[in-house]
Formats: C-alpha cells, sequence, structure tokens
C-alpha cells in the first residue's frame, strides 16, 4: 500500500519538476531531480526486494495514474485561474 501513496507524490512531484523546467528554473528543477531519484530508487529497491509480487507493481502504476490525474487537475485549474485573474486586471 506504500507504493501506492508513494507513486502519488512521485507524480505530483514529476508534475512539478515538468512546470519547473517549462519555466526554466534551472536550480529548482535539479533539486525536484534529485528528490525523484531518491523515491525512485526506493521504489526499485521494494520491487526488486519482492520480485515475484506483481501487485506491488499494480499499486505503483495505480498510484502513479492517480498523481498525474491530481496534479494535472490543480495545475490546470491554477493556470486557469491565472489568467481570468489577468483578464480581469
Amino acid at each position: 500500500m506504500v507504493l501506492f501513496f508513494i507513486g502519488v507524490l512521485e507524480m505530483i512531484i514529476v508534475t512539478f519538476w515538468t512546470k519547473l523546467v517549462v519555466e526554466t528554473r534551472v536550480i529548482a528543477s535539479g533539486v525536484v531531480t534529485m528528490i525523484n531519484v531518491l523515491i525512485w530508487y526506493y521504489v526499485l529497491q521494494a520491487i526488486v526486494d519482492d520480485i515475484s509480487n506483481w501487485k506491488l507493481v499494480v499499486l505503483y502504476a495505480f498510484g502513479c495514474a492517480v498523481g498525474t490525474v491530481i496534479s494535472t487537475y490543480y495545475f490546470h485549474r491554477e493556470e486557469k485561474a491565472a489568467a481570468e485573474l489577468a483578464r480581469q486586471e
């Protein structure tokens, strides 16, 4: 079950990283990359330690999907609100 939540967290971080890269925030994107690699190391270790348990991979994949949906929705709403605010000014 832990890998599900790690998948959610990782995709939120990856979406945030993508936003940083698009905005050319070099140092911040580098720091987020390091955090993401450490998370991925943990995931890889957890899966390799129990390689025959395919349910771990499914839980992680589902968590990644949920994290992508959450973060994409959040950033879409944020950008939509910023555009609306700019239009009012």
